[in-house]
């Protein structure tokens, strides 16, 4: 596993075996998707799966809803393997409420539907994906 630091203390970003996993903490408004979206959007471009786990966000509106399904289209696009890890209730129902489920495909911690995305390859993502991430 190779960690890469970041500055943010809301933002955690690591690499195994092909899987580039993302956390974020927090509240994904406005002034956290800002800070953030630079990052994403170039590990949306560059990885080869991609993982973005909001299990430590608290809340989530319109603007990081708007990031997560900006990053899920970018990373399809290119035949990358997405994945969204979140078990909390009330993001969740924002999802499902802005009919987003068939683009985001949240699922919950462990392994993605599917056996590990497209025929379940190296660098899908896998089961236990870990916490938090000294930042």
């Amino acid at each position: 596993m190779h960690l890469i630091r970041r500055g943010d203390p809301h933002l955690a970003v690591r690499s195994s075996e092909g899987l580039t996993t993302v956390e974020l903490y927090g509240e994904l408004d406005l002034v956290l998707v800002q800070r953030v979206r630079p990052e994403i959007d170039v590990l949306a471009r560059e990885a080869a799966a991609l993982a973005v786990d909001l299990r430590h966000v608290t809340f989530c509106d319109a603007s990081g809803l708007g990031l997560l399904v900006r990053c899920a289209q970018r990373v399809r696009e290119r035949g990358a393997v997405w994945c969204l890890v979140c078990d909390q209730p009330m993001i969740l129902r924002l999802v499902r409420l802005a009919g987003l489920d068939d683009v985001l495909r949240p699922s919950p911690p462990g392994p993605p539907p599917g056996g590990g995305g497209p025929g379940g390859g190296p660098g899908a993502p896998r089961a236990g994906l870990p916490g938090r991430l000294p930042v």
